[in-house]
């Protein structure tokens, strides 16, 4: 098989990463893989090269490390890898109020989730634009779209800021064959919530709010490969996505606070 580029995956030990890494590798592309667990990218490197026949690199980065992002490039450059896809994925949850977690806490969640994203995006853009293709996934969320309820305070504000990251970047792009898309997930299996200690109060949602990573990750590669600037993965979440903007924003707020109390930890 011709490759048809190379993918560059962040997160993509598991979960809506893992699951890029995937529908990239199904679609004929090399792909790099990075994240913070060698054993889980490597079991990720071993099925995906075996199942698709395409060459997966594993570079071990966490992307919490203000160094990471210059020195995963200098690596890419070191292999002679120049990136045609860049899915921007790593990332997690603080859960409680504000205050209850240092600014230490705050400052690695906020490298990780916005400067870590806009750094990579920064270093990896010229060459796409060079090359005049280049496809960018700056994996968002519902969170980003929807008032935002108490406790995990940064989390909606971080997925918000790449929404219109996202649509500004690719307006400037988009003339030089760059298609940038912001991919907004509801409710995912994955280790989110393990991670974030929120999974008793998840296991509250009926199952219908829920997608599976695979579909996360088609239909954002569909987002992308087709130039939309945002996608909001799943009927229920669009359609949750569509009452926000429609109903009155006192009400909005207000179920928004329920929901808070009832399935996050404040």
């Amino acid at each position: 098989m011709t490759p048809q580029g190379v993918a560059l995956v962040t997160g993509a030990s598991s979960g809506i990463g893992e699951a890029f890494a995937e529908v990239f590798a199904a679609h004929g592309f090399d792909v790099v893989i990075t994240a913070r667990r060698e054993a889980r990218l490597r079991a990720v490197q071993s099925r995906l090269t075996e199942r698709y026949g395409v060459r997966v690199d594993v570079i071990v980065e966490d992307l919490e490390d203000p160094t990471a992002p210059a020195r995963l490039c200098a690596d890419l450059e070191a292999r002679g890898l120049n990136i045609d896809v860049l899915v921007n994925n790593a990332g997690y949850g603080v859960p409680g109020s504000y205050v209850a977690s240092s600014w230490d806490v705050h400052e690695r969640f906020l490298q990780i989730m916005v400067i870590a994203v806009t750094e990579l995006t920064r270093r990896l853009l010229p060459g796409m634009i060079e090359r005049r293709y280049g496809r960018i996934v700056n994996v968002a969320s519902l969170a980003g779209l929807v008032p935002a309820p108490a406790g995990h305070t940064l989390y909606a504000a971080a997925k918000a800021f790449l929404i219109k990251f996202s649509e500004s970047l690719g307006h400037e792009v988009r003339r030089d064959g760059v298609f940038v898309t912001a991919v907004c997930p509801g409710f995912t299996f994955s280790e989110f919530h393990d991670v974030t200690g929120t999974r008793a109060q998840m296991k509250k949602l009926p199952g219908f709010m829920w997608l599976s990573s695979t579909d996360v990750a088609r239909q954002g590669y569909h987002a992308v490969m087709t130039g939309k600037s945002v996608v909001v993965t799943g009927r229920i979440n669009s359609a949750i996505a569509t009452l926000v903007r429609i109903l009155p924003q006192g009400l909005v707020i207000g179920i928004g606070r329920r929901m808070g109390r009832q399935y996050r930890k404040e």
